[in-house]
């Protein structure tokens, strides 16, 4: 099976080389062969390749900078996954496209379902919801995965700078009335080569699903459990989301029901603490 995967430096993307296994030809191409601003670029590529499977690793993913660059971001979360997705439907292969919890405005406390009505409190949402309307009016075989926070030992993430601000403190305050699943880059790139692998044996059903890490837990109980098994004397302080006010509105509730993936693929929630056992494992060794 030869996968086309869009991205090679993001958190996913390289989570997927390590994760390829060998019966695999993983072909990743970069902004200098594809550059999501340039969607008719995107699209020629997928035309000219001898994929099996599309996977679309890469995005506009500076949360808090989209409120003033919407139009930018609209053209790489949502007009470039739109442009690719039909390419693939063309060649009738599937196309694999990760989305986000912040399709959803965050409220309530019940675990997002991924039929629920969306309502992106932001331009960050606003785009990634755009793309997912596009892949799916597209009409081919896909799977859009909406995650939620992504942590590994490669580029920029939570996990990263708790341990960095860790090392230079011995009390953080950190946001407690914002839950969600965190999801190792790992776990998602797995799950994307299985998902890819059940396509291309003729298996699996096109739609959206959700994948994120259990127990869902806050931003404050996920660092305090960083820096326990990191070794770290920290206090965390939890505090309200209004005492850390951003750019772009963060949802309260990231909670992710991920019965449907479970159903279709077989595919069940990871454990993100164990996950996170291995990021620190594979971080003490750089």
């Amino acid at each position: 099976m030869r996968v086309l995967v869009f991205g090679t430096t993001g958190q996913v993307a390289c989570a997927l080389q390590r994760q390829c296994p060998g019966t695999v030809d993983l072909v990743q191409v970069g902004r200098s062969e594809a550059d999501l601003t340039d969607p008719a670029a995107c699209a020629a590529v997928i035309a000219q390749s001898q994929a099996d499977v599309v996977i679309n690793a890469a995005a506009y993913t500076a949360v808090d900078r989209a409120e003033s660059e919407e139009a930018l971001a609209l053209t790489v979360n949502g007009a470039a996954p739109a442009a690719m997705a039909r390419a693939a439907a063309v060649r009738r292969i599937p196309f694999l496209h990760i989305s986000t919890d912040y399709v959803f405005d965050g409220g309530g406390r019940t675990p997002w379902q991924p039929h629920m009505p969306t309502g992106p409190l932001g331009a960050y949402g606003r785009t990634k919801l755009a793309g997912e309307q596009g892949v799916v009016a597209a009409g081919g075989t896909h799977a859009v995965l909406r995650t939620s926070w992504v942590f590994s030992a490669h580029g920029s993430n939570f996990v990263k700078t708790m341990l960095r601000l860790g090392r230079e403190r011995d009390a953080l305050r950190v946001v407690e009335d914002q839950i969600g699943g965190p999801t190792a880059a790992d776990d998602i790139a797995r799950t994307l080569l299985h998902i890819a692998a059940e396509f291309h044996a003729g298996r699996g059903t096109s739609g959206i699903f959700h994948y994120s890490g259990r127990p869902d837990v806050s931003w404050a109980d996920f660092a305090r459990e960083i820096f326990r098994q990191a070794a770290l004397d920290v206090t965390v302080t939890g505090i309200p989301s209004s005492e850390y006010p951003t750019p772009a509105m963060r949802p309260a509730n990231s909670r992710m029901d991920c019965t449907t993936l479970a159903e279709a693929f077989g595919i069940p929630r990871p454990d993100w603490r164990a996950s996170l056992t291995s990021v620190l494992a594979e971080l003490k060794e750089v």
